[in-house]
C-alpha cells in the first residue's frame, strides 16, 4: 500500500535505532536525514521585569512552578524540542519572555499531555503550557490566558493517500493518528457520525502520546494521516522527508492554564500583552517563523470556539 521513499526508509532505520539504543533520535525524523538545525537568535535575554505587572501576582511570588511535557529532539518544533540537553522552541521563548516581565522564574516540571491540567487543577503545578487548546470543557475546570492561535490540521505521505482534507468526511475510509485528552480527538470522537450518515465507510482513530510511532505508521501504512497542531505540522512538512500538508481543519486560541480563580492568568495575560505592545512578541514569533499564528490580543477566557 505505501511505496518505499526517504521517509519509509529513515523511519525504518530509526526505529532500529530506537530497539537497539533506547535513543530519543526517533522522536526526531529530520534528524536521521539532516543535521539537527533550528533557530538560535536571543529575543529574552533584554526583556526586563515590569513592577507593575509583577505586583499582580501574590506577595512575595520569586518562582512559580510550570507544567509541561518533555519533547526530545526538534520533532516537536516549533512548539517545543530538546538539543543537547537544552529546552528550545517558540513556546519555551514565550514563557521564558512572560517570566522576564513578571521578574519570576518558572520551576518546570514534565508531566503528559493528559495529566498537566489535572496536575494544575490540584495545585501541583500553578501553570501548564503545552499547546492547550481553549474548549469550554476546559474552561469549566482551569483558566486560560492566551498565547498564540493554531489550529487542527493532517498531515499525510507524500506519495499515498488524499491529496487534501477540508472536512471529516474526507477522512472517510482511512485511519487517522492523534494524541489522546487533545482537542483532535475531541473533534474526530464528535464527528464520528459524519461518513455513516454520508454512506460511506467509517475512519478509525489511532491514539499515541508521542509522535514516534505515527511516524512510522505513516511509513509502513498503518497510518493514513496525521491529525495534530498546525504549527508542528506545517514545520513537519518541511523538515520531514516525503510528508504533505494536506490542509487545516479549524483554528483555536492557545493559552496557559492556571487554577480557578488565580490572579495568575491575569498576571500572565498582561505579561503576554505587554510583549505585543513592545513588539518582543512578534520577535519571538518571527524567530520561527510562525507569524501569522500571532493574536493582537491576551485574554483571560475567551469564547471557546469547541
Amino acid at each position: 500500500m505505501f511505496r518505499s521513499g526517504v521517509l519509509g526508509v529513515s523511519l525504518a532505520a530509526l526505529a532500529v535505532v530506537l530497539t537497539a539504543c533506547g535513543s530519543a533520535t526517533a522522536e526526531d525524523p529530520a534528524a536521521a536525514t539532516s543535521p539537527v538545525t533550528y533557530p538560535t537568535q536571543d529575543v529574552v535575554s533584554s526583556l526586563s521585569v515590569d513592577a507593575a505587572l509583577h505586583a499582580e501576582l501574590p506577595p512575595s511570588t520569586t518562582s512559580l512552578t510550570l507544567g509541561t511535557t518533555l519533547s526530545p529532539g526538534t520533532a516537536g518544533l516549533p512548539h517545543g524540542g530538546t538539543v543537547n540537553g537544552k529546552n528550545v522552541g517558540l513556546d519555551v521563548d514565550l514563557r521564558d519572555a512572560v517570566a522576564k516581565v513578571l521578574g519570576i522564574t518558572w520551576t518546570v516540571q514534565n508531566g503528559t499531555f493528559e495529566t498537566i491540567i489535572p496536575g494544575v487543577q490540584n495545585g501541583k503545578y500553578d501553570v501548564g503550557q503545552d499547546n492547550f487548546g481553549v474548549t469550554a470543557a476546559r474552561e469549566k475546570v482551569v483558566d486560560f490566558a492566551t498565547y498564540l492561535s493554531d489550529g487542527q490540521s493532517f498531515l499525510g505521505p507524500a506519495d499515498r493517500g488524499p491529496a487534501g482534507v477540508k472536512t471529516l468526511q474526507d477522512l472517510c475510509g482511512l485511519t487517522v493518528a492523534t494524541s489522546p485528552g487533545s482537542t483532535f480527538q475531541q473533534i474526530l470522537t464528535s464527528g464520528a457520525d459524519k461518513c455513516a450518515a454520508a454512506g460511506k465507510k467509517p475512519y478509525s482513530v489511532q491514539l499515541f502520546s508521542d509522535t514516534a510511532p505515527i511516524w512510522l505508521g505513516l511509513a509502513n501504512g498503518k497510518v493514513d494521516v496525521y491529525f495534530g497542531p498546525t504549527l508542528s505540522l506545517k514545520y513537519d512538512e518541511t523538515h520531514v522527508p516525503d510528508t504533505k500538508f494536506l490542509g487545516q481543519f479549524s483554528s483555536t486560541p492557545v493559552g496557559f492554564v492556571t487554577g480557578k480563580g488565580s490572579p495568575v492568568a491575569k498576571a500572565v495575560s498582561d505579561a503576554v500583552n505587554k510583549l505585543i505592545a513592545t513588539g518582543d512578541y512578534a520577535k519571538i514569533l518571527g524567530k520561527w517563523g510562525v507569524d501569522s499564528s500571532g493574536i493582537t490580543r491576551s485574554a483571560v477566557n475567551p469564547t471557546p470556539t469547541l
